[in-house]
């Protein structure tokens, strides 16, 4: 049963970080997911705890969190970068202990910006990081995901199509790092959309609508064809000033 959560790093952002689980909630949703939530890589006892209660408070499930990102830097993670390497690993046990405590089980673990004159460095860093994640994860029975952006938005992002992607985590050798197949970032990319939700190794998807990057119903993707009989939650990773959710109801008849 396809079951929907809101990605509360980009919806609800009018509200502080922990108001907007119980936003999602009110909205009538059961689950949430993140970007790093915190300004800091190690963030302070007192402000995890806050976040955690908030999530808790609401009564949702937190189904999805990024591991450390600079994404309000316009960064796109840090695994391969080594100048990010001691930031990366001070993180690692940090969301790890989050998503533990709040029975999460999906880490996005976002590739990193090429830096100029250091890909093949960038690599060898970035499959030794994505190990040392995949153990961390594994102890509390979670996977670390994987994620193809598209080149428009993201120009110094290596991995901008499925197989870049799945080839990395063939690459690290772990049997819990699968793909996060984000459906708008793909379709920007011409990808085959069915081809990716249906391979085995995708872990999680999220969806907006292309182009745009809207909700669903205002562009192009048949997003509910797409996702019929699909088994799992999708991450509703879009842009909607509105926040009218009305879409979801062409997906329940």
């Amino acid at each position: 049963m396809i079951r929907f959560d809101v990605n509360c790093s980009i919806l609800f952002t009018h509200l502080p970080v922990t108001e907007r689980p119980a936003a999602a909630r009110a909205a009538g949703f059961e689950g949430v997911e993140f970007w790093w939530p915190f300004a800091a890589d190690v963030p302070g006892e007192r402000e995890v705890d806050a976040f955690v209660r908030a999530v808790e408070d609401a009564g949702v499930r937190l189904v999805g969190l990024n591991f450390a990102d600079d994404i309000p830097e316009g960064g796109r993670g840090l695994f391969s970068r080594p100048a990010d390497a001691v930031r990366l690993r001070d993180n690692l046990d940090v969301a790890v202990g989050i998503a533990g405590r709040l029975g999460c089980t999906a880490l996005n673990a976002l590739y990193g910006n090429r830096v100029g004159g250091l890909d093949a460095q960038q690599d060898e860093l970035a499959l030794e990081n994505l190990r040392l994640a995949a153990s961390k994860a594994a102890g509390i029975g979670a996977v670390v995901l994987v994620e193809a952006l598209n080149s428009y938005e993201s120009p110094s992002y290596p991995l901008v199509s499925a197989r870049a992607a799945l080839d990395v985590i063939e690459a690290v050798g772990e049997p819990n790092v699968r793909f996060l197949c984000d459906l708008y970032h793909l379709a920007r990319m011409g990808e085959d959309l069915p081809a990716a939700l249906a391979h085995p190794l995708t872990g999680h998807v999220q969806i907006a609508d292309n182009p745009g990057r809207g909700r669903p119903g205002t562009g192009e993707l048949p997003l509910a064809e797409l996702l019929d009989g699909y088994d799992g939650w999708v991450g509703l990773e879009y842009k909607d000033p509105d926040l009218d959710f009305e879409w979801i109801k062409e997906f329940t008849q």
